[in-house]
């Protein structure tokens, strides 16, 4: 494969070293320094799109991708109150786009542990329910995409919780987010349903981003004949 990376930063130099590592080239390198390379032209040269840039770039990222023709894969975080209108935008065009809130195969693996855990705990309403994420001190989203989609799982299975909020206290209808910013930590994520009796806790710790990277990679992959909107759901489960 020939990939444009839009967002040549952490993110983007591993998912380049694990491409490469995969036999794939890296036709396009943005950030910056060189946002004037980034046009439908040389989109068109590439066989996909990664797009790991900014929450301020994501939804023109995406669109110019999706007017060259080019699959996008997106892991850009804090830009999902344009998500439906990307999402129509792709499928009137004819397009082919995936976002995902973290392209981790254990963290994709981790949400289906949580929807499941929520279905079971559902009828237990004497439990609290606790959302805790932490990431390194550089991040520039709180809560993380991560967290946001742990919460919306939770709240869709639940009879009694209808939004998340952040840092705040607990109340019977709000689920709150704990989001802490602190040192070299890559991301973890604990849901805690806690009673007076006992604890269950499941829990989600990358040790590195080359995870991240090489579901992207994965997701790419999978993604190159395919037209439509997806998630990491697809490229794990469907057949």
């Amino acid at each position: 494969m020939k990939i444009a990376i839009l967002g040549y930063g952490k993110m983007g130099q591993i998912i380049e070293k694990i491409a490469l590592e995969r036999g794939h080239n890296i036709l396009l390198k943005i950030n910056q320094h060189n946002i004037d390379e980034l046009n439908i032209e040389n989109l068109k040269k590439a066989d996909v799109v990664i797009d790991f840039s900014t929450p301020e770039s994501a939804k023109s990222n995406i669109i110019l991708s999706i007017d060259a023709n080019k699959p996008i894969i997106s892991g850009t975080t804090g830009w999902l109150n344009d998500y439906k209108e990307v999402k129509d935008y792709c499928i009137k065009n004819d397009g082919t786009f995936l976002y995902a809130s973290n392209f981790s195969l254990g963290v994709n693996l981790f949400f289906e542990l949580n929807k499941n855990l929520a279905k079971l705990m559902k009828k237990h309403q004497h439990y609290q329910i606790n959302l805790t994420e932490i990431h390194h001190s550089e991040k520039l989203d709180a809560p993380s995409g991560t967290a946001i989609s742990l919460a919306e799982q939770i709240i869709s299975e639940s009879n009694i919780k209808n939004k998340w909020t952040l840092n705040s206290e607990n109340s019977d209808e709000e689920l709150k987010i704990d989001a802490q910013r602190k040192g070299n930590i890559t991301g973890t994520h604990s849901v805690n349903y806690k009673s007076e009796t006992d604890s269950i806790l499941i829990k989600h710790e990358a040790h590195s981003r080359d995870g991240f990277a090489l579901g992207a990679i994965i997701a790419a992959e999978w993604i190159m004949s395919k037209k439509g909107v997806f998630s990491m759901y697809d490229v794990l489960f469907s057949s």
